[in-house]
């Protein structure tokens, strides 16, 4: 994922997503907003504890940037509303994984010792300072990316050795993900700033081929990881409880995203590819699901039942765009 939004940030240009900020914080913020409010109305409503509720819906409401941008450039639907609305919706979700994991902690029922809270560089810094660091890391990448790197392609262009530009350019996604990770940021955030700063780089066309058989390889294993984590014994001890969620959480996203297509004026045709597109859970939730059990917000049964839930509706997601064409 992080290599993918790379490569989606260098191609896309900044005057390009200044275009897009209305659909990206209207329609992206609406989706998280509405999808998120109505989850967690439903768990408060079936027994779920507040907190767990809460963190249920926030989690929920995001959707799997992997397989929507994979199938949208696959089918060459990426320059259509429905593939410009779908990329604005997960551009935002990507960006607010970042509150929401900064959120569970407050969520949290009860105080637990942790032994992470120095697995960051800023981790036992406090909270201006924190702040202070995700604002120099963004610094740097932008900075680093408009002046430093152009001159340093250039010079490794000059050896006319492609392995050496392979290696810089995966040395650079790499460096600014352990940066993003160091000082808590999201790394397939910062790797989709640093693609967007080198968009207008004269190099951008060979990072790309030099990044595109990488992104392959590691969305292959990406895809390969969903299908592993399905806990199949549980589908069988509880298939109707667990098959019934991942319907209805499609069909709840579907509505949700199909209402807000119309309200953004997404023609009918566009709109269903969009809000079909989009009707399954993220990626982000494995993450968030863990850090809920670590942080003992949600149970771990219910845990359990909605990682497979997750994955089941990703892996489903091909086969309802195909009923949808």
């Amino acid at each position: 994922v992080v290599m993918m939004l790379f490569v989606i940030g260098l191609e896309l240009e900044p005057s390009l997503l200044w275009k897009m900020r209305t659909s990206i914080l209207g329609l992206g913020g609406m989706q998280v907003l509405v999808t998120s409010v109505i989850i967690t109305v439903i768990a408060v409503i079936i027994g779920v504890q507040w907190q767990g509720a809460v963190a249920l819906g926030l989690t929920l409401s995001l959707s799997s940037t992997a397989i929507v941008l994979q199938t949208m450039n696959e089918k060459g639907l990426m320059k259509t509303d429905a593939g410009q609305s779908s990329f604005s919706v997960l551009l935002f979700q990507d960006i607010a994984v970042i509150p929401m994991l900064a959120m569970f902690p407050l969520l949290a029922t009860q105080t637990i010792s942790s032994t992470d809270d120095h697995t960051t560089i800023v981790g036992s810094l406090p909270g201006w300072a924190q702040t202070l660091a995700v604002l120099a890391a963004v610094a740097i990448i932008v900075v680093g990316g408009k002046y430093l790197m152009r001159p340093v392609f250039r010079f490794i262009a000059q050896t006319r050795l492609l392995e050496i530009f392979t290696a810089a350019a995966l040395l650079l996604v790499i460096a600014i993900a352990v940066l993003m990770t160091q000082v808590g940021l999201s790394p397939a955030l910062g790797t989709f700033l640093a693609g967007v700063v080198l968009a207008n780089s004269e190099y951008r066309h060979e990072l790309i081929s030099d990044i595109e058989p990488f992104k392959g390889l590691l969305l292959g294993l990406f895809f390969i990881s969903v299908g592993a984590s399905i806990n199949f014994n549980l589908i069988l001890d509880n298939p109707l409880l667990i098959l019934g969620l991942v319907f209805g959480l499609m069909i709840l996203k579907s509505i949700v995203l199909f209402s807000l297509g119309k309200f953004f004026k997404i023609n009918t045709d566009q709109n269903l590819i969009f809000s079909v597109s989009l009707s399954q859970a993220g990626e982000f939730a494995f993450v968030l699901f863990s850090f809920a059990a670590q942080s003992m917000i949600i149970e771990a049964n219910i845990i359990n039942i909605m990682i497979a839930v997750v994955a089941l509706s990703m892996a489903m997601t091909p086969i309802v765009i195909i009923i949808n064409d």
